[in-house]
């Protein structure tokens, strides 16, 4: 009886997500757009945690957030306000909203908006700072603080005006059309990025901005290939987040990770974190850079594997192993292992290198446990050390500890209620 239901629950949840229908709405603001922020609040990447806890790359991420903020005037006194008790922290997944690596949100940045039309939830992310120094791998010098503000006041204010025109996108149309073009729509986004620009430029050009503000946007957009990434997040957000409290489900409803701890959310245990040390990633390094540089596995990016891209869709965008290391037949490999602990494919997202068979979908700890296979993440890799950024790339997997206490977590809910002995 107990299987028969936990079957329906199962099918009801990969309904949800393969019937999902994220749309990109406009850019607001996170004070304004994000469900209870405000001005003292900074939201971060992964499951709950305290500033003394908190990896190196999140703690620079949020000295310069309360330096973008004008919270604070310098690293001393941001630190001094992140300690005091000040400042309330909390995860990015408790406001609808996805951070890319430290995942850091503060009240005066511009968020993308997406709906899902599908169930009309919404879900929020930042817009991405581009490549080099950047507030996201825990960066906070003055070119920092200069780009978040351009951001703020260039960036977004051209693309909502954009948007505007252009009105919505339905991102997840997009999405498969990417995943055919060799992204996976985590560490590769170069086909998404120049989709992206085709769909606004016609658009920017309209706008009453001077040709210098619309100039400078598309050559950002196109110097930064990970741009499309903080929409692909929000988009598989809103995609999954319906899912978040079905009764009986053993299916994964977030993966994410602080830094310090990986932490995920399973559909039928509600809001409830199961935690675990967050692992190093094995990977390729930048020049001057190793193992010992690196931060343990940190940010929300893995939301796009939780939904069946990313890592899972790897076989689909081969040249991913020249930036995370292996070759293309580990990416088909990687692929092929992750239908062991899914329950089905993706209706939508298709990959050619693999007959058009759709995606892994739908992780179910049940089969993580039973086949000890692990889900598989490809991500990039922060310094462990505030204020120093990206230094390499690599493949990653969760804890299996976090699964084992999910399972014995339902386990004993359903022993609670009467439904196992």
């Amino acid at each position: 009886m107990l299987q028969d239901l936990i079957k329906k629950a199962n099918k009801q949840a990969l309904e949800n997500l393969q019937n999902a229908q994220p749309t990109l709405m406009g850019i607001g603001v996170a004070l304004k757009d994000i469900p209870n922020m405000d001005k003292k609040t900074i939201l971060h990447a992964g499951p709950p945690i305290t500033w003394d806890n908190m990896s190196g790359p999140l703690k620079g991420a949020v000295i310069g957030g309360l330096i973008y903020e004008g919270l604070a005037s310098d690293e001393a006194e941001a630190r001094m306000l992140a300690a005091s008790g000040e400042i309330k922290f909390e995860p990015c997944h408790h406001h609808n909203t996805v951070g890319p690596m430290a995942g850091v949100v503060t009240s005066s940045m511009p968020v993308w908006i997406i709906e899902n039309k599908a169930f009309g939830n919404m879900a929020y992310c930042t817009l991405n700072e581009g490549l080099g120094k950047v507030l996201r791998y825990g960066a906070f010098s003055e070119e920092v603080i200069e780009r978040l503000n351009w951001i703020e006041k260039v960036l977004a204010p051209v693309l909502k005006a954009a948007l505007s025109l252009r009105g919505e996108i339905d991102l997840k149309s997009m999405i498969a059309q990417v995943v055919q073009m060799g992204d996976e729509g985590h560490n590769r986004n170069k086909a998404g990025t120049s989709l992206f620009i085709r769909e606004l430029a016609p658009y920017i050009v309209l706008t009453d901005f001077n040709n210098e503000e619309k100039s400078d946007v598309l050559k950002f957009m196109h110097s930064n290939d990970h741009f499309f990434l903080n929409l692909t997040m929000p988009a598989c957000k809103a995609a999954i987040d319906p899912n978040a409290d079905i009764k009986y489900s053993t299916i994964v409803s977030v993966m994410a990770r602080n830094g310090t701890e990986f932490g995920i959310k399973v559909s039928g245990l509600g809001d409830r974190w199961f935690t675990a040390p967050a692992e190093i990633i094995d990977g390729l390094f930048f020049p001057g850079y190793d193992k010992e540089d690196a931060n343990p596995d940190i940010g929300d990016s893995v939301i796009t594997e939780t939904t069946g891209i990313g890592g899972f869709a790897m076989a689909t965008a081969p040249a991913i192993v020249q930036f995370v290391g292996g070759t293309p037949q580990d990416a088909i490999l990687y692929t092929t292992s992750m239908y062991e602990i899914t329950e089905e494919e993706s209706n939508a997202y298709k990959m050619p290198t693999m007959n058009f068979r759709g995606t892994p979908t739908g992780i179910d700890i049940q089969k993580v446990i039973e086949t000890q296979i692990l889900p598989i993440i490809n991500t990039g890799i922060a310094h462990k050390d505030p204020g120093v950024g990206q230094v390499g790339a690599g493949i990653v997997r969760p804890p299996m500890k976090c699964f084992e206490d999910a399972l014995e977590a339902f386990v004993e809910l359903m022993a609670s209620e009467g439904m196992i002995d």
